[in-house]
């Protein structure tokens, strides 16, 4: 199996082997498929369902490791209790992701500013706000949008200005 045999549009047989095809060979499309790695890999505004979904992979991530975290911490007294603690934060912080991932690009698409940190605030702040009402607490809301908002802003901002936190030391 190592030659591959295709039939262009205009019905000659051709073989892979002894030359690149483009995409106007053949009636399908031959470019490889976008390989998407990371939420930045994914331009601002452009594909929000990917985006909510990068995000909502890495709330999941993230509530699945400090939900792991709390449990060997305060053990529970039943299975069935760390199996529902599990759960509940697990799907807090995914559902967090998703909010964060679908505000921040909607907000770009609304306001035409793709790259503005002003929209990573905006979906900061409305997870944080989620977290509000999931508690049943407005100052946990209050505090959660302003202190995830700060963070995204800066995470952006920083993300766009080339801040690096860690690396080799500059001699």
């Amino acid at each position: 199996m190592d030659r591959f045999l295709f039939i262009p549009i205009e019905g000659s047989i051709v073989s892979t082997t002894s030359r690149r095809h483009t995409r106007k060979s053949f009636g399908v499309d031959l470019a490889p498929p976008r390989i998407v790695m990371g939420y930045w890999d994914v331009p601002e505004g452009t594909d929000c369902v990917e985006k909510t979904w990068i995000a909502t992979k890495l709330g999941t991530a993230l509530g699945l490791i400090g939900s792991a975290y709390h449990i060997v911490a305060f053990q529970p007294d039943t299975a069935l209790e760390a199996v529902q603690r599990a759960a509940s934060a697990t799907v807090t912080m995914a559902t967090m992701g998703a909010i964060f991932g679908m505000t921040t690009c909607l907000t770009a698409q609304a306001r035409e500013a793709p790259d503005d940190p002003l929209n990573y605030f905006v979906g900061g702040c409305a997870s944080g706000i989620f977290l509000g009402a999931r508690t049943h607490n407005a100052m946990t809301g209050t505090t959660g949008c302003l202190a995830l908002g700060t963070l995204a802003f800066f995470t952006k901002a920083g993300k766009m200005e080339g801040w690096r936190l860690t690396g080799p030391p500059k001699l």
